[in-house]
C-alpha cells in the first residue's frame, strides 16, 4: 500500500509501534499526541481499556501555568505537560510506564514530554 500523506505515514508507524507496546495495570502506556498548537498526553491501561490520567495544554489549570516562552505548541510547554502528567501519576501510585510516541519522531516536543516526565520521577 502506497503512503500518500504524512498522516497515513504516521498511522502506519503507529500501528507498527502498537504491535509491540502494551499497557498493563502495573506498567501503563503513556501516549503522546501533538497538534500544531497543543500537546496531549494520556496514560492508558490497555488490559482494562481505561485511561488512568490525562493532561493537555488546553486544560484551564495548565493554561494558567503557561506563560512567557512556554506555549502549547513549543518544547517548553511540552515539558510542562510531562511534569504535570508525572505528578498526576505519582498521586495514583504509578511510577513505571511504557512510552508510546504514537508514530511521531522522538524529537522536539515529544522528546521534551518524555524527558520532563523522567525528571519528575517516572521510569521508562
Amino acid at each position: 500500500m502506497k503512503v500518500t500523506t504524512r498522516d497515513e505515514r504516521r498511522q502506519r508507524i503507529k500501528y507498527r509501534i502498537r504491535k509491540r507496546v502494551r499497557g498493563t495495570e502495573a506498567r501503563p502506556r503513556l501516549s503522546v499526541f501533538r497538534s500544531v498548537s497543543h500537546i496531549y498526553v494520556q496514560v492508558i491501561d490497555d488490559m482494562a481499556g481505561a485511561t488512568l490520567a490525562a493532561a493537555s495544554t488546553t486544560e484551564p489549570s495548565v493554561k494558567a501555568q503557561l506563560g512567557g516562552e512556554a506555549r502549547g505548541g513549543n518544547a517548553k510547554g511540552a515539558a510542562l505537560i510531562g511534569k504535570v502528567i508525572a505528578e498526576r501519576l505519582k498521586e495514583k501510585g504509578v511510577t513505571r510506564v511504557v512510552f508510546d510516541r504514537n508514530g511521531f519522531l522522538y524529537h522536539g516536543r515529544v522528546r521534551a514530554v518524555a524527558e520532563a516526565a523522567r525528571e519528575a520521577g517516572l521510569e521508562f
